[in-house]
């Protein structure tokens, strides 16, 4: 593939220890592609390093996140097919071949991690219950909803650019905007190493609230039934259940089971009506590009 073809985004903040031997790995692999570090106003000399092992560097004058600097590289990449890898070290450059492997078949790749690849038991089961929140959703089998390392079409991610927040939930959003909007997705296994030098910016509590957070904003963007009849399903067998206890116990119908059901009742309704904006939307901006 020409340079026209691929470009390669990294995201960076405050990675002078690991960048320039990413960039310099990369670009000895595939010196015809387009190499972006995005420096997300870094305190470092993240930027110079990068620079001089040969990536094209934009920086942003103060950091502000790491989904902000993955839409900065989208807006000034020029190829075709869109590579995101982290910076840290912990991709392995020979697996981006991979990911190309199966383009234009598919609109995007993600690399999934093994199971057991996260350093805490806190993380692990936080990165499964988003996989089968993300699943029950999406309604495929997503393997790996935080990857940070995938391949996407520029256009599909240009599309898609104004849903991704400026934290580290961007590989969420993205994931869930690409299935729920009919996109083709595959995932291959990869061998992702641990962080040799520095340590993880990512706070399992607070960006765990946060990825939570994004996930529900996505589903009930692309599917809100899927989040309101679950809930008024709940508050039916609540009404249901209570009405029965209260029937056999004083034989009345009180104002509580009215109120479940009641209740029940207007929140799938709320739901039907979500589901027909959110279908009216996506067709009236479908095809448009978000830069």
């Amino acid at each position: 593939m020409s340079k026209t073809e691929v470009s390669i985004i990294i995201p960076a903040y405050n990675e002078a220890q690991t960048i320039g031997d990413v960039v310099t790995r990369i670009k000895t692999l595939y010196p015809d592609f387009e190499m972006i570090v995005v420096n997300d106003g870094s305190t470092d000399d993240t930027a110079s390093v990068a620079k001089d092992a040969g990536a094209l560097v934009y920086s942003h004058p103060y950091n502000i996140g790491n989904g902000a600097a993955v839409k900065s590289g989208v807006r000034f990449a020029s190829g075709k097919i869109l590579v995101f890898m982290d910076g840290d070290g912990q991709h392995n450059p020979k697996d981006i071949a991979k990911l190309l492997e199966y383009f234009p078949d598919y609109d995007m790749v993600v690399g999934a991690r093994p199971k057991g690849h996260q350093a805490s038991w806190g993380r692990a089961l936080g990165n499964w219950t988003y996989n089968r929140l993300a699943t029950y959703v999406a309604r495929f089998p997503v393997k790996d909803l935080t990857s940070g390392f995938r391949a996407v079409k520029s256009d599909v991610a240009r599309n898609l650019l104004y849903l991704l927040p400026s934290t580290y939930s961007y590989p969420a959003t993205l994931t869930l905007g690409v299935l729920r909007s009919g996109r083709s997705m595959r995932y291959i296994p990869i061998n992702a190493q641990s962080r040799k030098k520095g340590k993880s910016k990512i706070k399992v509590f607070k960006d765990g609230i946060r990825f939570f957070l994004i996930i529900a904003k996505i589903c009930t963007f692309y599917s809100p039934l899927r989040i309101f009849l679950p809930i008024s399903l709940m508050m039916f067998c609540l009404g249901l259940g209570y009405y029965l206890y209260t029937f056999f116990a004083w034989h009345r119908f009180t104002n509580m089971s009215a109120l479940l059901f009641t209740t029940s009742v207007l929140i799938f309704m709320m739901g039907l009506i979500s589901e027909q904006i959110c279908q009216m939307r996506f067709e009236r901006s479908e095809g448009d590009k978000f830069y």
